[in-house]
This record gives C-alpha cells, structure tokens and sequence, in this order.
C-alpha cells in the first residue's frame, strides 16, 4: 500500500512540473504553461515572446503527455481539432487590431455538458455521443467573443449527478487527481478541475448543482466561483435540477475566476432566471481583485469563491 502511494504521488509529481523545453525550442517560446495566468499570458503577447499558435501548442503537448498517457489523468473527452486554426486566427488579428477582448487566447476546458456548435456534447453520456448542437451555451459563446480558445472539452460525472467522483460512460475509467493519482477529483466539474489542475488547459467552465464547481476547485487547489442564482446564465447547460443549476469559471487564481466571471456574468433572454440580475451585475468585477493581493498569486490552498450581486456585495470572497 505504502508503495503504491509512493508510486503515485511520484507519478503526480512529475505530472505538475513536467516541462517541454524541445517543444519551446520548435515554437521559439521561452514562456512556460505551467502555473501561468491571463495576466503572464497578455504580458507575454504584448512583449511579442509568445504567440497563440505557440501557447496552444505547448498545451496540446501537456495533453498528450499526461492525458491518456503517462500519469493518464484522463480529464478529456474532446479535443478542439481547430484550437491551432482559431490561435492563427487570432494572432492574424492581433497583429492588426492587438487583443480582441479580455480573454484573447486564454485556452479554456469546458465541461462536455456546455453546448458547443463545434464540438459533441455528451454531458458525459453514451447516449449522446456524437450530437454536436445548433448553437453554443451562452457562457461558451460570450467567452469566445472575448477572445478564449476551447481547447477540449472535460469530463463529468454522467449527466453532472454527483458530487462524489468523475466518472461517466462516453469515457472509460475515472478521472484522476493530478495532485494524488489514488484520489479523486470530486464531482462532477472534476475533468475540468483536474485539467486546469493539470495546466491541460489556462481555466476552465464547471456547473454547480449541488457542490459542483465548489468541490472540485478545493480537490484540486483551484478557485470556483458559484454565483447568486440568475446572476450568470444557464443557457445551453444540460440541466441537473433547474432550481439549482448555475455556471461559472474555475483557474488557478482570484484573479483569472474573475476576469472569466467578468466576460460571462449578466442578463441573458435564453435563460428567464438572469432577469433578477438586471441592474445588478457590476460594471466591472475585476475592480474587486485589485485592492487586494492575494488575487493575482495561487490559491495556494483549496479555495471557493461566491460573488454575488451588488444588492449585498461585488466582493470575491476566498473560503480557504
């Protein structure tokens, strides 16, 4: 038994500081994925020692290492086989015009029961593979207006049920906990968190039932944000329980939840529970991060955050 878990975490160790410095000498990036930010990720694009092509490639690497492979974490279901088509794309762009929105080649893991125009959507069940939706979810739609990527989309406790463990039929075995490959990763946001975990992906979006966003993110030292019912959209969320249902980020900092938060918060007509956020939603969450600076470093430890709307406060709180 000793061994084994000697064995494993060795396995999780090198998982989280693996590097991929033949990789950085093809694409010509110094920059390093692991443990980075928004912030590293807009500083390096801005002193032109990054590109999105080069970025998406060095987290595409990561996936192939460690996803099915090597510690086989196994948190994907779908990878974005356009991801490097849409980093072109956007580089083209920022040559031109610089960033197009607060998220400009932020590669982001979402849940695989966010409806994607491009991608399956199988809220982790075989009895949806292969159904590729008319439309995107609103949250997937306004982040890639602001500029993200969707690099994959991550598994799920089928049909999002519990808030236990990841595992579901569309993808034999579970999802590990790259920190501890014998533990799990929570449920059922656990793909998402244990690829942001992972650095598979920069964030990631998760829904919240019950515990959803909220265990993961402390299973795996990330930060989730759970809003106030209505404040961001359900739309295009394969539903659980409409009651309790809500969308939101998870990353690996204050700083990076709130900045995605920022881009998907607001009023949308597709889901009639937002109307209630109507005048509420701040004008900027991010204002709340940069009085403090625990917001720009890791969480360090497990961490949650609620925001809520401006009738009680605009704070991002951390329960560590």
């Amino acid at each position: 038994m000793l061994n084994r878990w000697i064995r494993n975490a060795a396995l999780a160790a090198s998982l989280l500081v693996v590097r991929s410095p033949r990789l950085r000498a093809q694409t010509g990036s110094g920059f390093r994925v692991e443990e980075t930010t928004i912030a590293d990720i807009h500083a390096a694009l801005k002193a032109k020692t990054l590109t999105c092509r080069s970025l998406v490639q060095q987290y595409l690497a990561r996936i192939d290492a460690s996803d099915k492979k090597g510690p086989a974490i196994n948190a994907l279901v779908t990878l974005n086989p356009n991801a490097l088509t849409v980093a072109d794309s956007l580089d083209n762009r920022y040559a031109k015009e610089g960033p197009i929105g607060p998220l400009h080649c932020v590669p982001i893991i979402v849940k695989d029961n966010f409806e994607t125009s491009d991608l399956q959507t199988t809220a982790g069940s075989l009895a949806l593979k292969g159904w590729i939706p008319k439309r995107d979810a609103t949250q997937v739609a306004r982040i890639r207006t602001a500029g993200a990527i969707v690099l994959a989309k991550s598994n799920l406790a089928e049909w999002a049920f519990t808030p236990y463990e990841t595992v579901s039929s569309i993808l034999p075995g579970y999802t590990k906990n790259p920190y501890a490959l014998d533990r799990v990763t929570a449920g059922s946001s656990g793909g998402t968190a244990a690829a942001v975990a992972a650095n598979e992906g920069e964030s990631g979006l998760g829904s919240d039932t019950g515990n959803s966003i909220r265990g993961p993110s402390a299973h795996n030292a990330l930060v989730g944000i759970r809003s106030t019912m209505g404040l961001t959209s359900r739309a295009g969320v394969i539903p659980l329980n409409s009651a309790a249902d809500i969308a939101g980020p998870m990353a690996r900092t204050v700083a990076d939840a709130v900045a995605i938060f920022n881009v998907i918060a607001g009023e949308d007509t597709d889901d009639p529970v937002t109307a209630g956020a109507r005048g509420h939603r701040e004008a900027d969450y991010m204002a709340s991060t940069r009085s403090s600076k625990c917001c720009a470093e890791g969480a360090g430890a497990a961490a949650s955050s609620t925001i809520s709307s401006a009738t009680s406060s605009s704070e991002a709180r951390a329960h560590r």
